[in-house]
């Protein structure tokens, strides 16, 4: 009997079908937009710590509060898109690009 190789190398797709489900069913949405605003966290600290600005000064420059940007870099959920917009152009001078896929 031949033995099987223990470290299969799995798409990452496949990946995500198993352990989230299938792209349209609840808990792989819940995945992907768990996920986008991840990305969202992530990027803003990169652009802030580009820009060698601590989370207050960003807050600062955006009208916020630095609870409110570490929330965004850790835990990017349910963030306003007002604020988004402010902490983009007034706090770090980028512009943000929004887009929808069907």
């Amino acid at each position: 009997m031949k033995k099987e190789a223990k470290n299969k190398i799995v798409d990452w797709e496949e990946h995500l079908d198993k352990k989230y489900g299938k792209k349209g069913e609840s808990t792989r949405n819940k995945y992907e937009e768990e996920f986008k605003a991840f990305k969202i966290g992530v990027l803003i600290q990169e652009a802030r710590k580009q820009r060698n600005m601590t989370q207050s000064e960003l807050a600062e420059k955006a009208g916020t509060t630095k609870n409110y940007i570490s929330r965004i870099e850790n835990d990017a959920s349910d963030i306003r898109l007002t604020t988004l917009m402010r902490i983009v152009r007034e706090g770090l001078g980028g512009h943000l690009t929004l887009s929808l896929d069907f």
